[in-house]
């Protein structure tokens, strides 16, 4: 399986500030760039899936020479402000690569992008095949923006099983549980979870699997809705507080706050036997396989799902993580061009050779009736696993630092590495994402 990086898009304007950019740029003399007004650009990015968009890019254009697909790649830093600008003066692609949720939302609050809504109930077909809980990541007030484009990458909590045999330990299936094995591993000498709390971004799947688990998702769709006060719920306090009790009980291996993320050292603590936990998105496993294939191979890797939290409202099902990248449709683009981009969105993406060649690289598309083809792919019995957790997942909440506004999602990431270092408590957590929430 390849390796399989977090893409965490932190954009430092504001969406407000966005949406001014977008807007006040102009919308004259838009080019298209594809050589052809019957065609579509698309602009995507070489992180990732950019292997199985050149090869649907090839068999495409083969089958539709009148209507084809001309792609531009782009790194991931530098793509954010061209992206911005090209689509502000009118001269952006047909169709352009993104993450959904908050950054979308700031293209489409202006006006940046076309509603697919009505293509997609035109075609049930096409809209039914793709998983309800993914596609939610880019649809706003019912109407749907964008579609996805690559696969799944759901946060799951990963065992270093012969550590949890040395010490006769069973996975969580409860947060009591959770707090028990901190305990019993320490107890053994052995860190309890491993965490790359240096790049700060993964203290947020803590909060935001603590959140549903007590409050539900409709805890978190009050914060994204802006409600007043939304961050003061007692579901978000109860998270913070929980986030404190597992810190204060040494549940995180000694001098995690200088442990990078990014770089899988956090991944390392756990196949070296120094940690017998780690809770990271299903990027993690090409990182522990490319890092230490005979743990994986020796059947030394396990995985289970977050635990429970007993009394709290949230299903045990729902996961939280990356949901897809998504295709999205400009506003600006001609009848031709929407025709040939919504035709290719519908027949060229996620077709058989599409979702082979995403296996082949270790994707997991959010496509329905697939597990004939997962259980026939490489590393099959992880595959398996998280094809069925995003499909059967009542809710899949994308990272909340993407569904935010970037200025917003830059902000709790502040906050909350304050939270785990201990320099707030989970009161003043609270009271100060109210603050960064109503400017």
């Amino acid at each position: 399986m390849a390796l399989r990086t977090p893409i965490r898009v932190m954009v430092t304007a504001s969406a407000t500030a966005l949406a001014l950019t977008l807007t006040a740029c102009g919308s004259s003399g838009r080019s298209t760039g594809a050589g052809s007004g019957d065609g579509a650009l698309v602009w995507a990015l070489t992180q990732g899936s950019e292997a199985t968009f050149r090869a649907s890019a090839t068999e495409w254009n083969k089958q539709h020479p009148d209507s084809k697909v001309t792609y531009q790649y782009f790194q991931n830093d530098p793509y954010k402000q061209k992206l911005r600008t090209a689509v502000g003066a009118g001269n952006g692609p047909v169709l352009f690569e993104n993450w959904g949720g908050g950054g979308l939302k700031s293209y489409v609050d202006a006006g940046k992008v076309a509603d697919l809504t009505a293509d997609l109930d035109a075609s049930p077909a096409w809209k039914n095949r793709i998983f309800p809980s993914v596609l939610k990541s880019a649809t706003f007030d019912g109407k749907t923006y964008g579609v996805p484009v690559n696969g799944v990458q759901p946060v799951v909590l990963y065992l270093n099983q012969e550590l949890f045999k040395k010490a006769g330990a069973e996975p969580p299936k409860t947060w009591d549980d959770l707090l028990a094995l901190v305990k019993k591993f320490k107890a053994e000498g052995i860190a309890p979870i491993s965490m790359g709390g240096a790049s700060k971004w993964p203290d947020l799947m803590w909060l935001e699997y603590l959140v549903d688990r007590v409050g539900g998702p409709d805890t978190f769709a009050a914060i994204a809705d802006g409600k007043k006060g939304a961050w003061s719920d007692p579901a978000v306090l109860k998270a913070a507080q929980m986030i404190k009790q597992l810190v204060d009980a040494g549940g995180f291996a000694k001098g995690f706050t200088s442990v990078s993320a990014d770089t899988g050292q956090a991944e390392a603590q756990l196949y070296t036997g120094k940690a017998a936990m780690l809770l990271q998105g299903s990027w993690g496993y090409g990182s522990i396989a490319t890092g230490a294939p005979e743990f994986v191979a020796g059947g030394k890797l396990g995985w289970t799902g977050f635990p429970a939290v007993t009394g709290g409202k949230g299903d045990a099902t729902d996961i939280v993580g990356n949901t897809a990248n998504f295709f999205s449709l400009s506003a600006q683009a001609s009848a031709k061009e929407k025709k040939a981009a919504v035709a290719y969105l519908k027949d060229g993406v996620y077709n058989d050779t599409y979702v082979d060649n995403l296996l082949k690289n270790g994707d997991v598309p959010p496509v329905k009736d697939l597990d004939a083809k997962i259980k026939a792919s490489a590393n099959a019995d992880w595959s398996s696993y998280v094809y069925q957790l995003a499909r059967d997942a009542r809710n899949f909440q994308l990272s909340w630092d993407q569904a935010l506004s970037p200025e917003l999602g830059n902000e709790l990431l502040t906050h909350l590495d304050q939270l785990f270092l201990g320099q707030i408590s989970p009161e003043q957590f609270c009271a100060q994402m109210d603050e960064a929430a109503a400017k």
